[in-house]
């Protein structure tokens, strides 16, 4: 029998690049390169995915209905954040370019980051290397911000993001 401690935030990181190479051959290397983790942690990543059912047995392919759904109403009972104080950072759940058209609010929310451009409340990422991905890959921040969005928004933000998932996955 083997032993399951739980998902980690970088899984959830993990499964949302997977999500994006769709169709792409991939080897662990080039996740643990991209998501700024190490390669033994990819594997491991992979196995708890496996064992929690959100990717096939041979942990190559994405099982997106599960994941969706574990996103959309387990997620943020896993990985809850609560906003802090006021700090320079990179826009993060709906003051991110993905939401903040469709998102009007008077509260900006931010990764702290001393090179960001804009100064809200601070969340914590989701994961350490979460803002050095996503410098390097526009539609994997996106993904990542619209996570944020369901850790901390209300349920008319977490109704928009749930409608822009189940387009995306």
């Amino acid at each position: 029998m083997e032993r399951n401690n739980g998902m980690r935030p970088q899984d959830i990181a993990l499964l949302l690049k997977l999500l994006l190479w769709e169709g792409k051959k991939w080897m662990k290397k080039d996740l643990a390169s991209e998501l700024f983790i190490s390669p033994a942690e990819v594997g491991h990543s992979l196995k708890r995915s496996s064992m929690a059912g959100l990717v096939t047995p041979d942990e190559r392919k994405i099982m997106k209905k599960a994941f969706r759904d574990f996103l959309i109403y387990g997620f943020s009972f896993v990985f809850p954040v609560k906003p802090g104080s006021i700090t320079k950072g990179m826009p993060t759940a709906h003051s991110a370019p993905v939401l903040n058209k469709l998102i009007v609010s008077g509260e900006a929310v931010v990764w702290p980051y001393p090179e960001g451009k804009m100064k809200g409340q601070a969340i914590i990422p989701l994961y350490q290397g979460a803002i050095k991905a996503s410098i390097h890959d526009e539609k994997f921040y996106e993904l990542l911000c619209l996570c944020d969005t369901l850790r901390i928004g209300k349920l008319r933000e977490r109704e928009i993001v749930k409608e822009i998932l189940m387009k995306r996955i």
